[in-house]
């Protein structure tokens, strides 16, 4: 009964089948649901978003002094703050407002990414086919937000480029679309499985030496707030409601702070009008009364080339992070050429980001020499970064392909023969004659079938031949004898 029922639970699939419940496919998803889904990720973060800046600019003027709180006013200019979130320079009255805070670029790029996530995930997205759709969707959908404000704004003090308005918000939520669906739809495996092993390991090391770059500026920017804490302190005592507003405002611009920190920390600095703060240069000017600002010494210092330790500290970083990626150092070198590409790269954006136009006065404008910034960059990473990689890791290069192969040709054929001279050898030897072996069992079978005793059959025979040839022998004799009677008898 067990062997029975053995047999009907026996599993006739051959080996590494799945089972037939695991074949079945799953349900497709509909298009309508598809396009619902798509929407609903394109509309939510930017109605949210756009919500948020109309909340924040109603509490900055409601607790403004001197100033009367309306909600419709609120909710209008909500449409530029939302165009600024993304990066889209203004216009306020004619003076270009192009530097921009970073933060609420990064808290709307943020929830977009979150919302395709989302989006990929409902939809059942599993390749880089089916995230198309919803960049498409979210790109788009921002993009015509954009041009849809900028024509709402025309006539007012604030001035809007459609253009501008129309590509930099599409950009930058499409860009932020992908790196939501990223994980979801197997963005990076696609990658990976393009690109060249070095170049994937040189784009890791990249990316962890560009975040300890934006590391070491939050920390020479912390350090430097912190000394200036009694200017710092000095700024919010102009009342509840422009403290406020200024609190407000230093804390969007702080993304943009630690930028400058980071340019100043690896040597090119940073200016803001006629101010120039360099690693080995400074110029005077004037400053906006902005808490965010209040950590910007002085004067020069003699002592401010030691920062430059924080930034050779991070190519170091990335040199350790490559030194075991290959045995070859030529490879290695390689992939830290690439770390300090990527690394390079980064800072242009951040610099390109950071700075901008500040109306037309004496602040105007707010720049990082994003040129010298990210070949300076890419030096910091390249030059200690290659010594570490090259001297901390192997030595030897690879053995060329094909060898191993020869050597282990040759060793089959030596192999071979020696096989060949064991044979030659057993052949010349004399063979020898096999022994005879008896079966007992076999033996008294044979002597039972025969019913005589194998032992005594020779001696029962051997006196009758002997009988026959004694009776041989007198017969001869006696012929003999008579041929030679006669003889003697003459």
């Amino acid at each position: 009964m067990v062997r029975i029922m053995k047999l009907l639970t026996r599993d006739e699939r051959p080996p590494g089948e799945e089972p037939v419940s695991d074949l079945v496919p799953e349900p497709e998803v509909s298009r309508a649901k598809r396009v619902r889904v798509s929407l609903a990720a394109a509309c939510a973060p930017l109605l949210f978003s756009y919500t948020a800046v109309a909340l924040v600019l109603a509490v900055v003027s409601f607790t403004a002094d001197r100033s009367r709180f309306s909600a419709t006013g609120a909710l209008l200019a909500a449409g530029p703050g939302w165009l600024a979130s993304w990066q889209v320079e203004l216009e306020l009255g004619g003076h270009p407002l192009g530097v921009l805070p970073l933060l609420p670029t990064l808290v709307v790029a943020w929830l977009t990414a979150r919302a395709a996530a989302r989006a990929a995930r409902r939809i059942g997205g599993r390749t880089p086919a089916d995230a198309v759709p919803v960049v498409a969707v979210i790109a788009g959908a921002h993009a015509l937000f954009g041009v849809l404000i900028a024509m709402l704004t025309a006539g007012s003090p604030i001035a809007v480029n459609p253009l501008t308005a129309f590509c930099v918000p599409g950009l930058l939520a499409g860009l932020a679309a992908v790196a939501g669906v990223a994980k979801v739809c197997g963005l990076p495996a696609a990658v990976r499985d393009r690109f060249d092993p070095v170049a994937v390991h040189g784009l890791r090391a990249g990316a962890l030496g560009l975040a300890a770059l934006i590391a070491c500026g939050a920390v020479v920017f912390t350090v430097a707030t912190a000394l200036s804490w009694s200017t710092v302190d000095s700024l919010f005592e102009s009342g509840f409601g422009a403290s406020f507003g200024m609190f407000v405002l230093s804390v969007a611009y702080l993304p943009n702070a630690v930028v400058a920190a980071l340019s100043f920390a690896t040597g090119p600095g940073f200016s803001v009008g006629s101010l120039t703060v360099g690693m080995f240069g400074y110029r005077e000017g004037r400053l906006p009364g902005v808490p965010v600002l209040a950590g910007i010494p002085s004067q020069h210092a003699v002592w401010w080339p030691v920062l430059l330790l924080l930034p050779a500290l991070v190519g170091v970083l990335v040199g350790w992070k490559i030194r075991t990626i290959d045995e070859d150092p030529m490879l290695r070198m390689r992939a830290v050429a690439v770390a300090g590409a990527l690394v390079a790269f980064g800072c242009v954006v951040l610099g390109t980001f950071a700075g901008g136009r500040l109306g037309d006065g004496p602040f105007d404008p707010v720049s990082v020499p994003v040129g010298v910034a990210s070949v300076i960059a890419f030096c910091w990473i390249v030059l200690p970064g290659g010594f570490v990689a090259f001297f901390a890791g192997a030595h030897e290069p690879p053995e060329p392909p094909g060898e191993p192969e020869a050597e282990v040709i040759a060793e089959d054929v030596a192999v071979d023969e020696d096989a060949v001279e064991t044979e030659e050898d057993e052949a010349a030897e004399p063979a020898e004659e096999p022994e005879a072996e008896f079966d007992d069992e076999a033996e008294a079978e044979l002597a039972r079938e025969l019913g005589e005793d194998l032992d005594e059959t020779p001696a029962e025979t051997a006196p009758e031949q002997d009988g026959a040839v004694d009776d041989a022998v007198t017969e001869s004799t006696d012929g003999s004898g008579d041929e030679s009677a006669p003889g003697g008898d003459r």
